[in-house]
């Protein structure tokens, strides 16, 4: 596992980072408001707040550079305040300042990549309102884990098109079931045809940030997802270092497959300290998360991928008895030193979501201070995070580059 910081390691990670960053971003006198509305106009006419430079050798040719800094990721859309992974979910996304909207594929069983967060939909469509579909709720074991409900495997896309999405957390974010029904589960191809849609209208890239889930089931049950999903960016046009997608996952083998396939930016992503990639759990391979960020981890992770999306609690980690923060790691400076962009996940209002250190109140479902945490994870570094309100970590970036002085 990666060594924490002392004061003096961390003063100098920070220091490294303001030296190299090379980004343009909004003046101070257009982030002295604390409105949204104000912060997304400014950023509006901010040439779109390009880095002037790489950060790091690995961000050359691979189109991040025409990015903003650090990048503001809708986590599933704007899942803060419309169900997930649907097209009002990305709408409002990018509504609100999102750099680029996430997509989690699965497949269907004629093999089509639709886009949800599990296979399993009981907790994000309606199925189980549709008594034609009662029969097909079964047990499966997925990565290792017994689930239990509808999975996209066992529907054809013209039957999953019948089925309408709904909130799946309606106790924490009850205001986001005013718009269960309102949307279908849409395919991956209809993502990429509203981002061109939205890019043309606006004159603005909209970029995709795709993960394969749970690859190797997938590919155990003759579904494999890589190709499919590489034949879809050649379709769009969206393969290659200049395709605006960036590719993610949890195996590792999974990228080094797409690799193969497609030269598009690739992100590993990475659970807490303890937990092994399944693919490694499959292969007998031992080594777990704790293994892959130290130096060595980093370099072998360098060899097939551009970044890291490690879970925040890899970066400033939580005592889990208290639920305070704890010193920081050294993993931002680690990863960058050996070419890895950082983009953690992920960043949410509710105190449920938040280190004690940044919650107000007592109530789990209140909002805290996440435009703090946001900063404190700039302070440290990362090159972006995944957000499920997209509004609050503009703002949260806003203040960071007013504060360095950026623009």
């Amino acid at each position: 596992m990666t060594e924490l910081h002392t004061p003096e390691q961390a003063d100098a990670s920070r220091r490294w980072f303001l030296r190299t960053s090379g980004v343009l971003g909004l003046g101070a006198a257009a982030l002295s408001t604390a409105g949204v509305g104000e912060a997304l106009a400014a950023d509006e006419g901010s040439a779109e707040r390009r880095p002037a430079g790489t950060r790091s050798p690995v961000r050359t040719g691979t189109g991040l550079d025409r990015l903003p800094h650090p990048l503001v990721v809708g986590h599933r859309g704007a899942s803060g305040y419309r169900p997930e992974h649907t097209l009002g979910s990305y709408q409002h996304a990018l509504d609100l300042g999102a750099d680029v909207i996430e997509q989690d594929l699965v497949p269907t069983k004629d093999g089509v990549l639709v886009v949800r967060h599990e296979n399993e939909i009981g907790g994000t469509t309606d199925v189980a309102d549709h008594p034609e579909f009662a029969a097909r709720k079964t047990t499966k074991t997925v990565d290792g884990r017994a689930v239990t409900g509808w999975f996209t495997e066992d529907f054809t896309l013209a039957e999953l098109r019948t089925l309408r999405a709904k909130e799946r957390l309606p106790l924490q974010r009850q205001h986001n079931t005013l718009y269960d029904g309102r949307w279908a589960v849409p395919t991956f191809r209809e993502v990429v045809e509203f981002a061109q849609q939205r890019s043309r209208a606006t004159g603005r890239e909209v970029w995709l940030y795709v993960e394969t889930k749970h690859p190797s089931y997938f590919r155990s049950i003759g579904l494999p997802l890589e190709e499919r999903l590489a034949t879809e960016l050649r379709r769009a046009g969206l393969a290659g270092r200049n395709g605006r997608a960036i590719l993610q996952s949890f195996e590792p083998s999974s990228l080094q497959r797409l690799a193969k396939l497609v030269d598009n930016p690739r992100i590993q992503l990475l659970g807490d300290a303890a937990t092994q990639p399944y693919d490694f759990v499959l292969a007998g391979d031992k080594r777990t998360v704790a293994d892959l960020v130290t130096p060595n981890g980093l370099r072998w992770i360098a060899g097939f991928a551009h970044g890291l999306g490690p879970t925040t609690n890899l970066i400033a980690p939580v005592d889990p008895a208290t639920g305070k923060l704890l010193p920081v790691t050294t993993l931002v400076a680690d990863a960058h030193a050996k070419g890895l962009l950082l983009h953690p996940y992920t960043l949410r209002n509710e105190n449920a979501f938040l280190p004690v250190d940044f919650r107000r109140g007592t109530d789990p479902n209140a909002y805290g201070d996440p435009i703090a945490w946001a900063r404190l994870l700039m302070e440290q570094g990362v090159d972006g995070f995944f957000t499920d309100q997209a509004d609050t970590s503009v703002l949260a970036r806003a203040d960071f580059w007013s504060a360095h002085h950026v623009g």
